[in-house]
């Protein structure tokens, strides 16, 4: 914890941390953000993107196979990009939003396998470790059909050897089934806030979770700890993992080729804005980098947090990072979005992201489950509460002083009846109806 004297100079120094820590919604605009800052010059560049495409392409016909929902993209695990004028209309009318542009929807959700946005980096980064496991035992060639993955030569070695995890629960679910496919022992140690359904379907998986009353920092730091006791496990690290960063940037290669194929532009003329829920870091952050690396200044990316949890807002506007913590301000970390409810962020993330982020906004918990029934009644998507947090952008960037305030300084206000915003979507498909009848009365009642 931050001693009360380095916490009240830290108010005094950043006035928009007093309505933070009162758990009001906020617009903050990223001092650090460049349109002229190039990630050619990162040590992650687009070759390493295009590589982690290549992987996801050899494991495509072992993905086929062992899980048939993926046939109809032959084994590529991707999610539809839509259109969404319904909800567009019901928001721009009750906020009164003028030249909203183009609204899409990225679903994210509907991602194959474990429903979320954690299906991109988590299911890469196993595959990459069991790729890499297979080919030091000499049981695969890159140039072989990795349909040989399902093959009992390679469950047996993988018996051998252990993966586990931190986390609030979409992560999980996506490492967890993933693993145990391929024939691993797998432990996902789970925070408090992790909902129950989601522990149940791992467990059904044949995944052991481990179950903690406290915040997800802890349980990752306690994975990790355990993980370090045995040489043959593998500790999948959510806070500073280039790996999972590389399997979420591949979104943007994938988004690239969709807003082609729907004929829609982006350039200096049709900019593009994008608005991703933020957790620890790792999804949106890889997502938002990956987009930059393609579409430079013409792309505009948004952080979306709860207001009681928005631990990459204050690591980034404090410059402190993973070195401080939403509790420090008087903040819960509680919310009915458990896939964003985390404490302390990736400094990892936080660090890498600060040239190509444009900003980060909070969001109430009611205002979460109202868009959420906006979107299940205009467009028939069944969304977890946390995947709304990025529907709330437009209405910010466009209603705010501080959003519209963006748009004059980087000269984009005159260019927004030609712009296009997705809102990412990163999680809903998995959810039990019940579970889902329940958000959904929560949004009626908000």
């Amino acid at each position: 914890m931050l001693k009360e004297e380095t916490i009240k100079h830290y108010v005094n120094k950043y006035p928009l941390l007093s309505k933070v820590s009162d758990g009001e919604e906020v617009f903050w605009c990223n001092p650090g953000y460049s349109d002229n800052h190039r990630p050619e010059t990162e040590t992650i560049t687009l070759a390493d993107i295009q590589e982690a495409e290549a992987r996801l392409q050899r494991f495509a016909p072992y993905l086929s196979a062992a899980f048939p929902e993926t046939q109809e993209t032959n084994g590529i695990i991707e999610s539809p990009l839509l259109e969404i004028p319904d909800f567009q209309k019901i928001i721009t009318d009750k906020e009164d939003l003028m030249h909203p542009g183009k609204w899409l929807l990225k679903c994210d959700s509907n991602l194959p396998i474990s429903g979320s946005i954690k299906a991109r980096g988590g299911i890469y980064e196993v595959l990459k470790h069991a790729e890499e496991l297979a080919l030091q035992h000499q049981l695969i060639t890159r140039d072989e059909n990795y349909a040989k993955f399902a093959e009992e030569p390679f469950t047996q070695l993988f018996s051998q050897y252990s993966i586990a995890v931190g986390s609030t629960g979409n992560l999980g679910l996506s490492i967890g089934i993933m693993s145990a496919k391929l024939g691993f022992n797998v432990t996902v140690h789970m925070s408090g806030d992790a909902q129950e359904w989601k522990k149940i379907l791992l467990r059904s998986k044949g995944v052991e979770v481990i179950e903690y009353h406290a915040d997800y920092s802890l349980a990752v730091e306690e994975g990790r700890k355990q993980a370090e006791l045995d040489k043959r496990c593998y500790f999948i690290d959510d806070e500073n993992s280039t790996t999972l960063f590389l399997g979420y940037a591949v979104a943007a290669l994938r988004l690239k080729k969709q807003l082609q194929e729907q004929g829609i532009p982006v350039d200096q003329d049709h900019p593009l804005f994008v608005y991703l829920p933020c957790g620890v870091g790792g999804g949106p952050g890889g997502v938002g980098y990956g987009l930059k690396v393609l579409f430079k200044e013409n792309v505009h990316c948004f952080f979306a947090e709860p207001v009681q949890s928005p631990c990459m807002l204050i690591g980034m506007l404090t410059g402190l990072h993973e070195e401080v913590s939403v509790f420090d301000f008087g903040l819960t970390n509680d919310t009915a979005a458990d896939g964003l409810a985390v404490g302390r962020p990736s400094g990892f993330v936080g660090k890498f992201i600060e040239p190509y982020l444009s900003g980060i906004y909070t969001i109430t918990d009611g205002e979460l489950f109202r868009l959420l029934r906006h979107i299940s009644d205009s467009e028939k998507q069944s969304l977890e509460p946390s995947a709304l947090a990025g529907a709330a952008g437009p209405t910010r960037l466009l209603k705010t002083s501080e959003g519209t305030g963006y748009l004059k300084k980087h000269h984009l206000a005159e260019k927004m009846e030609k712009a296009t915003h997705i809102i990412w979507a990163t999680g809903g498909s998995m959810v039990p109806d019940e579970v889902m009848s329940n958000y959904y009365q929560m949004g009626s009642r908000s």
